[in-house]
């Protein structure tokens, strides 16, 4: 049973099993709260701007995708998932299920602060595992099925996810315990979902058309794609400024140098695109700012503001460059989820290494570390980078292993018919369309036939669902 109390200035007063008092200042928990909520706001971000990035005939799957990360990480959270990460009683690999079905998890100091209880600490972790499963299912666009991907956000989180969580962030974790820095998710976020993503894209294999005009197409939605940028950066302030689990100064440092790097890597990749198109482009700019963001992650609550220009401006020109990957290695990543989120993650760990400064992190007033290069601490980069491979191989052997047991497993093949690919997953998988009917005969290449009173059309399939360019120009 919970215990708790206000002492005369209004704290929270809870008892540890000895009868000790421990102190809860509610500034810090309505802080925590509140940057739980934008966390949570990212999650159909990332839907958003997915879908606004692919064809109109496969634009509601991805929303739907992110929601769905949302419902499946949370029970799976609430069944074993915080345990596997948090608990502080496991190895330093993966916690043990002290916590199972959150049994316990109530009033006590959280195994991130002292300063929060855990079952605050507990829905605001949850808020960063489910978006990392919706980065990284992503992967499947326009030729993923809807249903196995349940099971694969299911298996991937418990045995991918926590995993990386617990060493990164869990005092008996291996790479907390080598000296690593991980302020927000760096490895355990953006690595392991950029990693996830090219290894489902290479199990998928390409797209119908792959390397034809066919896929030569733009994004069909680009307000999707800026709406879905605003919900991103808006909600990475409760991501990285949450990050210091205390409304203080290593917060708002962290917020100054969140919106600093997002602007910078904005900036220079719609810069990079200009120097070949001539022209201002609004999807360069989100790219580039989403770059900067994941860039600056893991050094949120680690550097100053100079570094943090010079980790948007290196983030969004290595993320641009990176898109060509894809190319190099003949894979097919739709949404270049590796490029921005996995090369990104990297980028921002390495530069960690470097630019980490002991002062930064002390603008809490309890944070000790060593620091970076800054600080003459030349070691740090050593464990920046075995931290970086450690994530980047877990993520992507342990994600292609789920994926090839899946593939055996009656019902749970991750991969869509070609007929499917052909129609839409929209229609082929849920029967629903981001746009009901409009339109949808530049998808599938044959005119739609109206009824003047029931405007219900007949839609006829095309027979190599190729997309009428000419109709494209001119969309409603």
């Amino acid at each position: 049973m919970v215990n708790v109390t206000y002492d005369a200035s209004g704290s929270l007063i809870a008892f540890d099993p000895n009868g000790a008092e421990i102190v809860y200042n509610l500034g810090d928990m309505g802080f925590i709260i509140a940057m739980m909520a934008l966390v949570w706001i990212m999650i159909p971000g990332v839907g958003l701007f997915y879908s606004g990035l692919l064809r109109r005939k496969n634009a509601l799957s991805m929303i739907y995708t992110s929601l769905a990360s949302i419902a499946v990480v949370s029970f799976q959270w609430f069944f074993w998932g915080y345990s596997l990460a948090f608990s502080e009683t496991g190895s330093a690999y993966i916690g043990d299920l002290k916590y199972f079905g959150l049994k316990g998890v109530l009033d006590q100091p959280s195994i991130g602060s002292s300063r929060i209880p855990a079952l605050l600490f507990c829905i605001y972790q949850l808020m960063f595992a489910a978006i990392t499963a919706a980065l990284a299912v992503g992967a499947i666009a326009e030729r993923g099925r809807l249903g196995p991907v349940l099971v694969f956000i299911f298996i991937w989180t418990t045995i991918v996810y926590d995993p990386l969580a617990c060493w990164t962030w869990n005092a008996n974790g291996w790479s907390f315990i080598l000296g690593g820095l991980d302020f927000a998710g760096g490895t355990p976020v953006h690595i392991s979902s950029g990693t996830a993503a090219l290894a489902i894209s290479i199990y998928l294999g390409k797209r119908r058309g792959y390397g034809t005009e066919r896929l030569a197409y733009k994004p069909h939605n680009t307000t999707y794609v800026i709406l879905g940028t605003v919900f991103l950066w808006f909600g990475w302030f409760g991501f990285n400024g949450g990050s210091a689990l205390s409304a203080n100064l290593r917060a708002v440092q962290a917020c100054i140098v969140t919106n600093l790097a997002a602007s910078m890597g904005g900036l220079t990749w719609m810069l990079l695109d200009y120097r070949i198109e001539r022209k201002w482009s609004a999807v360069g700019f989100c790219s580039g700012a989403i770059s900067g963001l994941v860039a600056i992650t893991p050094a949120s609550g680690f550097v100053g503001a100079p570094a943090a220009v010079l980790f948007g401006v290196v983030g969004g020109a290595a993320c641009n460059f990176a898109t060509q990957l894809k190319f190099l290695l003949s894979y097919d990543d739709a949404l270049d989820i590796f490029a921005t989120h996995g090369i990104g993650g990297i980028v921002g760990n390495l530069l960690t290494g470097l630019f980490a400064q002991a002062s930064v992190a002390g603008f809490d007033g309890v944070t000790v570390i060593n620091g970076g290069w800054l600080d003459h601490h030349y070691i740090q980069l050593g464990y920046q980078l075995a931290d970086s491979v450690a994530g980047v191989s877990y993520s992507f052997v342990v994600t292609t292993i789920i994926l090839w047991i899946m593939h055996f497993i009656p019902g749970l093949r991750l991969r869509a018919s070609e007929e499917a690919e052909i129609l839409g997953i929209d229609d082929a998988e849920m029967g629903e369309f981001a746009y009901d009917y409009v339109g949808l005969e530049q998808e599938i290449g044959h005119s739609v036939e109206v009824e003047p009173v029931s405007r219900e059309p007949e839609i006829a399939e095309a027979s190599d669902g190729s997309v009428n360019e000419k109709e494209h120009e001119h969309q409603p």
